[in-house]
């Protein structure tokens, strides 16, 4: 797997997730919170991830691929999983690996789509991507103290405590590392 348009797929050949690259314009709209009802198949969006939950991601990764448009095979991704009408969910990374080699992910799952596992198997997705690129040594995740659920499945893939930060959208967050 390497770092590219095309859509990544799991470790695991077995499953029928994968994570679709989401095209700049189709960021831009959400963004400015265009009505997306010509939508539909793989690219329909359910009303969580275009809603206000997810508005604050679309408006940061616009303005990111309007200024760093390299990062856009890197950053946030549909969660598609065959047999669904919509994008399940989201995962990506923040950017492309840093001058110290390191990228930090980021995945949520529809609320309506939780507790399927989907949110596993796009993190083994994202460590799978990170491995295959020799730019990358390690992978941070940043989890607010609250989100019990997403630090218990960090945790199970070795991911260790080196800090803490306050991000002005999400508050405190718990700053966790993994060598990639």
């Amino acid at each position: 797997m390497t770092i590219t348009d095309a859509p990544w797929r799991p470790p695991a050949t077995s499953t029928a997730l994968r994570l679709e690259q989401i095209q700049p314009a189709l960021i831009d709209a959400l963004a400015t919170g265009a009505v997306l009802d010509d939508l539909t198949g793989s690219e329909a969006i359910t009303p969580y991830l275009a809603g206000p939950e997810c508005a604050g991601l679309w408006r940061m990764r616009s303005a990111q691929l309007a200024h760093t448009p390299a990062d856009a095979p890197w950053v946030t991704r549909f969660i598609l999983v065959d047999g669904e009408t919509a994008a399940v969910g989201l995962a990506g990374f923040h950017g492309q690996p840093d001058e110290n080699g390191m990228v930090e992910i980021g995945y949520r799952v529809d609320p309506a789509q939780r507790r399927r596992g989907y949110a596993r198997i796009a993190l083994e997705t994202l460590l799978a991507a990170a491995a295959d690129d020799a730019r990358v040594r390690t992978v941070r995740a940043t989890i607010s103290p609250e989100n019990h659920a997403s630090r218990a499945l960090i945790d199970q893939y070795g991911f260790v405590a080196v800090g803490e930060q306050w991000d002005e959208e999400d508050g405190l967050e718990i700053v966790l590392e993994v060598a990639a």
